[in-house]
């Protein structure tokens, strides 16, 4: 490799590992200029963007659900080839050993996987799942109570991601049915436009007609969440309303979300919720076609982590059990997904297909020049993640794998102590909601895969009470959860009076994290 090939696959390669927030640094701005610079200064002018990234990179956007990987793979990958042997369960197809996880037996037959479509503003087919028991009452009437759910994923991933939660939730709901009132569980999955299976018509890197002026951002995200959950979810809801559950970078859209739209939320979750968003950087609005320098740094970056080794890389520092990365979860029902059909497919292949279509470097780029979301609707200022916690309206529950080395422990307390800080009186307004933290250890950053058991079961209670403040969140029949591919999950409930009691070292990296 050249000197000059080394150095800039270095300076890229150095954005990628450090996770600075942008909210620090968002005063600092680099002009660029959209038009092709002169054949002299090209070089330069490449190195000065890839030095802006490096300055205002946040690590939620750039790996979204997945944390950026060690510091030794950046020597790694800068070399002509990595030499980390990565677990065969990644990118292969893999054994688990059964249990009512991943087996289907007969209490289990009557439960569907349904893979849907609807069009984001008439123009963009959104690939959606729904999962439920095969005698839903679909009517509101006497015959049961619809409960809806939306599970909102990270970056990077599909509703694939939520299967393995989606199947356990309804075996909860089987399990405990004479006591939860004939509640009926409607269980949806979604792929944001640009990830998973929603692209728009014909994609062609940026330059097709049906991409024109699309600007892919965490805006145009919660607008098509808030259309999706007008237009499909609420008719069907018995009260109207939805649980929203989200993880990484789906818990910051599901919290900005029930911000703008709290009259549509009947409790949030937020399971490793990540609470920064975006680059920010000048010049560029993010839109549609994107203009030569951005495309070609986007173009970069989105090849060196869409890698096989890299993905490799940030599954093994996400996931405390590298078994867990297999793609087990409704296997064994049928359906027309011929990925959802093959068994245990392996995660990190899932993760890739995600990068393969024509419109995927142009999404990423635009993605990465966005703006974090607006607090409005409006799109007008932008929203301070931890400051909108503390003026949520409704109950909210912080679901943590805890084992999780970039969204610590530390970070779910400062979400904890702003949430609290709503019911203070002198604040402005006082909020009557709940909020309850419950970590999970020996879970990492994506306890709706690894721990979909222990996640459940935590779940069915918060969703199923009127009271949720003193409803019973880990029992003797949680507290201890087997997965079939990890020793034992314990959960336990975390107190204010233990989050208020942080060190001086949580405090500075839960302050770094947003």
């Amino acid at each position: 490799m050249s000197k000059s090939k080394l150095n800039e696959q270095t300076l890229i390669m150095v954005s990628l590992r450090i996770p600075l927030s942008h909210s620090k640094l968002s005063s600092v701005g680099i002009a660029i200029d959209t038009s092709a610079p002169p054949v002299n200064t090209w070089k330069m002018t490449i190195l000065v963007i890839i030095l802006s990234i490096l300055l205002f990179s946040s690590s939620a956007v750039v790996v979204g659900a997945f944390r950026v990987p060690p510091s030794n793979l950046f020597n790694k990958l800068c070399s002509s080839r990595l030499n980390y042997n990565a677990p065969t369960t990644l990118l292969h197809s893999s054994t688990t050993t059964p249990n009512e996880s991943t087996t289907n037996n007969n209490n289990d037959n009557d439960m569907k996987l349904e893979q849907k479509i609807w069009m984001f503003n008439d123009k963009y087919p959104i690939s959606y799942e729904v999962a439920s028991n095969s005698n839903l009452v679909t009517n509101n009437n006497n015959n049961g109570e619809i409960v809806p759910i939306l599970l909102l994923n990270g970056f990077g991933v599909g509703s694939f991601h939520q299967h393995r939660l989606m199947k356990q939730l309804l075996l909860e709901q089987k399990k405990h049915q004479d006591t939860i009132d004939n509640k009926q569980y409607v269980i949806y999955g979604i792929d944001y436009l640009g990830q998973g299976n929603s692209w728009p018509t014909n994609c062609n890197d940026g330059d097709s007609k049906d991409e024109l002026n699309l600007g892919y951002s965490a805006d145009m995200w919660l607008d098509q969440l808030t259309e999706f959950i007008q237009e499909v979810i609420i008719p069907i809801s018995s009260n109207k309303k939805v649980h929203l559950a989200g993880n990484s970078v789906g818990g910051y859209l599901a919290t900005i979300l029930t911000s703008r739209h709290p009259e549509l939320i009947s409790s949030l979750i937020l399971m490793n919720a990540t609470p920064v968003w975006g680059l920010n950087l000048p010049g560029w609005d993010g839109k549609l076609p994107a203009p030569t320098i951005p495309k070609l740094v986007g173009r970069k970056l989105f090849d060196t982590i869409r890698d096989d080794d890299t993905i490799a890389w940030y599954l093994n520092e996400a996931y405390v059990h590298a078994e867990a990365f297999d793609g087990t979860s409704f296997q064994d029902y049928e359906t027309s997904d011929q990925t959802i059909n093959e068994k245990n497919q392996a995660l990190g292949s899932k993760i890739k297909a995600c990068t393969e279509n024509n419109g995927g470097h142009a999404a990423f780029s635009s993605i990465l020049w966005s703006a974090p979301a607006s607090e409005s609707s409006e799109k007008e200022d932008i929203a301070d993640f931890y400051s909108t916690l503390g003026k949520l309206p409704v109950d909210v529950l912080l679901l943590f794998g805890e084992n999780d080395t970039w969204c610590t422990p530390a970070v779910a307390k400062r979400m904890h102590i702003n949430l609290a800080s709503r019911s203070d009186t002198t604040s402005s307004p006082a909020v009557a909601a709940t909020q309850r933290y419950v970590s999970l250890l020996n879970s990492g950053h994506c306890p709706n895969h690894e721990s979909p058991t222990a996640v459940a079961r935590v779940l069915l209670p918060w969703i199923n009470s009127q009271d949720r403040s003193n409803v019973q969140l880990v029992s003797d029949s949680n507290a201890i959860i087997k997965e079939p591919w990890s020793t034992d999950i314990s959960a336990h409930e975390v107190t204010i009076e233990e989050s208020n009691n942080m060190g001086i070292m949580d405090r500075i990296v839960s302050t770094l994290a947003s």
